[in-house]
């Protein structure tokens, strides 16, 4: 298989695992709040597993987990000491079970950085310059195929991202997070993915911030507006149009938005449905973001027509001891029968 990103999207859906901030925090290695990949270096084994999980699961691409680990987010927590070490690190962990797969590709990261100010475009542009040239920078020397930014929110910022990107020669895929009706500094969101393809991003999209069925009406209009390969990796959470973003669910009352969005987590087969409309809409990048879980990514791989290794543990209910064929049912309703006669 062609290992080059933009061959691979000309040709090919691409899926693309993400949910790794979210994932590592419900398992105990990231705090919520800061949401710093601090794992990277203090456990990278967990790191690892998830990784080598989304690898089972289906995934063509392993992100290296550097999301909001730029050096404003590290100062916060007092590592900002660590940051070139924690950017290094990232990218050779996913390079190293990348290589347990076959043809899988390592992503460079790189997010909104919470700098970018169109009221003082000058001096804020220049210190998110700084803070994606860094990371790009090291993401090159360690070998990433190639540069994802994301969750960006104002079309200046995300145009810096893929003017940094493309200055290290590697191909761009710029999404944005549309938390907003348009994006914060006043453009339509469409409008702001025709720019980056105009100044040569090899894609652009969404990611985060929208569920499926609140992220396929943007993807319906991107495709019509682009002719590039374009990128959808929403949260597998149940945003409606009363709530297009998670950060507006609520839930008894309140506001969900972190920790209480199980409550709206997708089922698997929803999942899978957005996979099949996206890949019919034309989308070439296809994946999940926060919230996702392994079982999730192996759900949009089955959609799209795949068996991967996690397939071998797809579910089988005609196993079930309640749900299966007559005769294994009727076999274990003996055995319940006895235990609750005793």
């Amino acid at each position: 298989m062609n290992k080059d990103i933009i061959e691979r999207l000309k040709t090919g859906t691409v899926l693309g695992a993400e949910g790794y901030l979210f994932e590592l925090e419900r398992r105990g290695y990231v705090k919520a709040g800061a949401y710093v990949p601090e794992v990277v270096l203090d456990y990278p084994d967990a790191l690892k597993e998830l990784h080598r999980e989304f690898l089972r699961s289906g995934s063509d691409v392993l992100v290296a987990f550097t999301y909001y680990a730029h050096r404003d987010k590290l100062k916060l927590i007092d590592r900002e000491k660590d940051l070139e070490k924690l950017n290094r690190q990232a990218v050779r962990i996913a390079k190293e079970i990348a290589a347990e797969g076959e043809d899988v590709l390592v992503a460079g990261n790189i997010c909104n950085t919470w700098l970018y100010d169109p009221d003082d475009k000058e001096r804020s542009s220049a210190l998110v310059r700084q803070t994606y040239d860094e990371q790009v920078r090291w993401a090159t020397e360690e070998g990433a195929d190639f540069i994802l930014a994301e969750t960006i929110e104002y079309v200046g910022e995300a145009l810096i991202a893929l003017e940094v990107i493309k200055s290290y020669g590697l191909p761009a895929i710029i999404n944005f997070g549309a938390t907003y009706a348009i994006s914060k500094d006043g453009y339509d969101w469409i409008d702001g993915c025709r720019q980056l393809e105009a100044a040569g991003a090899d894609a652009v999209g969404f990611n985060c911030i929208r569920g499926p069925e609140t992220l396929l009406p943007l993807l319906a209009r991107l495709r019509k507006a682009v002719t590039c390969p374009i990128a959808a990796v929403p949260v597998p959470y149940c945003t409606t149009p009363d709530a297009p973003a998670f950060q507006n669910l609520q839930y008894k009352g309140k506001n969900a938005f972190p920790l209480e969005l199980e409550a709206f987590t997708c089922t698997r087969f929803e999942v899978a449905d957005f996979a099949r409309k996206a890949q019919k809409l034309g989308v070439n990048y296809i994946g999940l973001c926060c919230g996702a879980s392994p079982y999730h990514i192996r759900a949009v791989a089955e959609a799209l027509g795949r068996t991967v290794p996690a397939s071998k543990y797809s579910p089988d209910l005609s196993q079930h001891a309640l749900l299966g064929s007559d005769t294994v049912v009727k076999g274990h309703e003996k055995k319940f029968a006895a235990v609750i006669k005793n």
